[in-house]
C-alpha cells in the first residue's frame, strides 16, 4: 500500500489498517539525521588532522624532519574547530537538508584557509622549527582540502543513500482537510524530501463534511493521538483556517502531551495560543509554520540519556547491591509478605509497566483504591519507615532503569488510579508522559515530593516536570542527581 492510499482511507474505521500500512511501509530502523550530520562533521575534523599528519609522516621518512606530534595534534584540532565554525556559519552543516549534503569546494577551501592561517601564529609543527612556514601552510591546506573533499563526497553519497532508503524519514501527519491542508499535503508528498506522509486527520470526516479539496481523511483526532502514542508519527501540522482560532488552540492543547513536534500553519496569530516565549517560526518548503513545541529529547538526546541511564544505573546497582539482602532480611523479620512490591505505573506514551520497590507497608494496594502515604501512616512498617526516610525503598527501580522502562531522572510515576484522578484535575498533567518516568526529578529536588494534598501542590509538581522536559540537558540530569543526595539526607516529605 502506498502512502497516498493510506491517506485515502475513507473512514476512521480504517485507522487500524492505516496504522499497519504505516509500519509495513517503513520497516527500516530510522536514524536521526542530525546525529548523522554531526558524525560527518567529525569526519571533516579527521580529514583536517590527516592533512597535517600525512605530510608530517612523509617529511619524517623522506626528509628526516623530526615532528612534534603533540603540537601537531593540538594545532590540527584547533584548526579543525575554526574550520568547522566557519562552515557552520556559512550554512554548510544544515541537518535540516533532506535531499543533499553540501559539498562546496569554494566554501571548504575558504574555511580551511581561515582555520589553518589562524594557527600560523600559534605554532605550526614544522614551520617554526625549519623556517618554511608558507611551504608548510600550503602543504597542509592542499592535503586537508583533498581529504576534506573525499570525506564530504563520501558523506554526501551515504546520506543520500540513507535518505532514499527512508532511514531519516520524518513521519508527518496533517490535521485539517481544507484548502490549507491541501497546500501542506501537496508539498509533503513531493519525492526526495525525507518525509513519510502519515495521512490527513479531521474530526469532521465522512458524512459530516463534504470535502471540496479531494483529501480523504484517515481518522479523527482520537486516532491521530493513538497513532502518535504508538510512535507512528513524528510531527503533526495543524492546517486549519484563521477563523478556527479557538478550535486550533483546543486541538494544540490536546496534542501537547504527545512526544511529537507540533506546528501550526503561520497565518494563525501566536496570540491564539497560551502566552509563551517558546514559539518559533519555521518552514517546510513553501509552507510557513508556527512551532508550538519541539519533539522532546530528539537528535543526540535519546542516545545520551540512554547511555547515562545504562552507565550510572549499572554503577549504582553494583554499589547498592550488597544492601539488598540486608534489607530483605529486615523486611522478612518484621512482617509477613514478599520482599518486593510491584505496582503498575504509566511510562512514556502512557505505556503500563510494573515498578519494583522494597515493600514498606503491611498492605499491598493495587487497583482502584490506592491511598498516598501520609505522615504517621499506620500502614507503614517500622523497617519501611526507615527505608522511606532514606529513599532506599526505591533502589530496586534501578532494574526498571536498566530494562528501559524508567530513567534515572524524569517525572516521577504515580499509581494508575492517581494518574486518572490527576488527569481530571489538571489539564496539563498528561504532558509529563512525553518522556520516561524517573527515579528522581526536578520536582523532587525542589521539595515537591510526597502527598499531593492540594491542587496547587499538584500544579507546582507538574509545572516542574514540564520545565524539565523542555529544558533537558545532561548537565541538568547530573545537577538533579547531585541535589537528590542532599534531598535524601534531609528526608523532607519522605513518608
Amino acid at each position: 500500500m502506498t502512502m497516498s492510499q493510506v491517506a485515502g482511507a475513507k473512514s476512521p474505521a480504517n485507522f487500524e489498517s492505516m496504522a499497519g500500512a504505516l509500519k509495513s511501509a517503513a520497516p527500516v530502523k530510522r536514524w536521526s539525521r542530525r546525529v548523522a550530520c554531526d558524525i560527518a562533521a567529525f569526519a571533516d575534523g579527521v580529514a583536517i588532522f590527516l592533512g597535517a599528519a600525512v605530510p608530517a609522516a612523509i617529511y619524517g621518512s623522506v626528509g628526516g624532519v623530526v615532528s612534534n606530534w603533540v603540537l601537531l595534534a593540538q594545532t590540527s584540532c584547533a584548526a579543525a574547530l575554526i574550520t568547522h565554525l566557519c562552515l557552520r556559519f556559512w550554512n554548510q552543516y544544515d541537518s535540516n537538508r533532506t535531499h543533499d549534503y553540501p559539498v562546496n569546494p569554494a566554501y571548504m577551501l575558504s574555511a580551511l584557509t581561515v582555520g589553518l592561517t589562524a594557527m600560523a601564529g600559534l605554532g605550526l609543527p614544522h614551520a617554526l622549527q625549519h623556517g618554511h612556514i608558507w611551504v608548510w601552510l600550503l602543504t597542509w591546506i592542499s592535503a586537508s582540502f583533498t581529504f576534506l573533499v573525499l570525506s564530504r563526497g563520501l558523506a554526501q553519497k551515504l546520506l543520500a543513500h540513507f535518505t532514499a532508503s527512508g532511514r531519516f524519514d520524518q513521519r508527518v501527519a496533517v490535521f485539517g482537510a481544507g484548502p490549507i491542508a491541501r497546500r501542506v499535503h501537496d508539498h509533503l508528498i513531493t519525492p526526495g524530501l525525507g518525509i513519510h506522509f502519515a495521512g490527513v486527520f479531521d474530526d469532521r470526516a465522512g458524512e459530516e463534511r463534504i470535502n471540496p479539496e479531494g483529501l480523504e481523511v484517515a481518522g479523527k483526532l482520537d486516532q491521530l493521538i493513538a497513532a502518535a502514542r504508538n510512535e507512528d508519527i513524528d510531527r503533526i501540522i495543524i492546517a486549519l483556517p484563521q477563523s478556527a482560532g479557538k478550535r486550533i488552540a483546543m486541538i494544540a492543547r490536546k496534542l501537547e502531551s504527545l512526544p511529537v513536534s507540533i506546528h501550526i500553519v503561520t497565518h494563525i496569530a501566536s496570540d491564539l495560543m497560551d502566552a509563551r516565549p517558546h514559539h518559533q517560526v519555521s518552514s517546510l518548503g513553501p509552507v510557513g509554520l508556527l512551532d508550538v513545541k519541539p519533539k522532546p529529547l530528539s537528535g543526540w538526546s535519546p542516545l545520551i540519556k540512554r547511555i547515562e541511564d545504562k552507565m550510572l544505573g549499572t554503577l549504582l546497582l553494583l554499589a547498592t547491591a550488597p544492601l539488598f539482602p540486608l534489607i530483605a532480611l529486615a523486611i522478612k523479620a518484621e512482617s509477613q509478605g514478599p520482599v518486593f512490591f510491584c505496582q503498575s505505573r504509566r511510562g512514556l506514551n502512557k505505556r503500563v509497566f510494573d515498578v519494583i520497590k522494597f515493600r514498606t507497608m503491611y498492605v499491598q494496594e493495587q487497583g482502584p483504591e490506592v491511598k498516598q502515604a501520609k505522615p504517621g501512616d499506620a500502614r507503614v512498617t517500622g523497617v519501611g519507615a526507615v527505608l522511606r526516610r532514606l529513599s532506599m525503598d526505591e533502589l530496586p527501580q534501578l532494574i526498571n532503569v536498566l530494562n528501559g522502562d524508567m530513567s534515572l531522572v524524569g517525572p516521577r510515576p504515580h499509581a494508575l488510579v492517581h494518574d486518572d484522578k490527576f488527569s481530571e484535575e489538571l489539564e496539563t498533567y498528561a504532558n509529563r508522559q512525553q518522556v520516561k518516568p524517573g527515579m528522581t526529578g526536578l520536582a523532587q529536588v525542589r521539595g515537591l515530593r510526597g502527598e499531593t494534598s492540594s491542587p496547587e501542590a499538584l500544579e507546582a509538581r507538574v509545572n516542574a516536570d514540564i520545565e524539565y522536559i523542555r529544558t533537558w540537558s545532561l548537565g541538568l540530569d547530573l545537577n538533579i542527581l547531585g541535589k537528590t543526595v542532599a534531598a535524601v539526607l534531609t528526608g523532607k516529605n519522605a513518608h
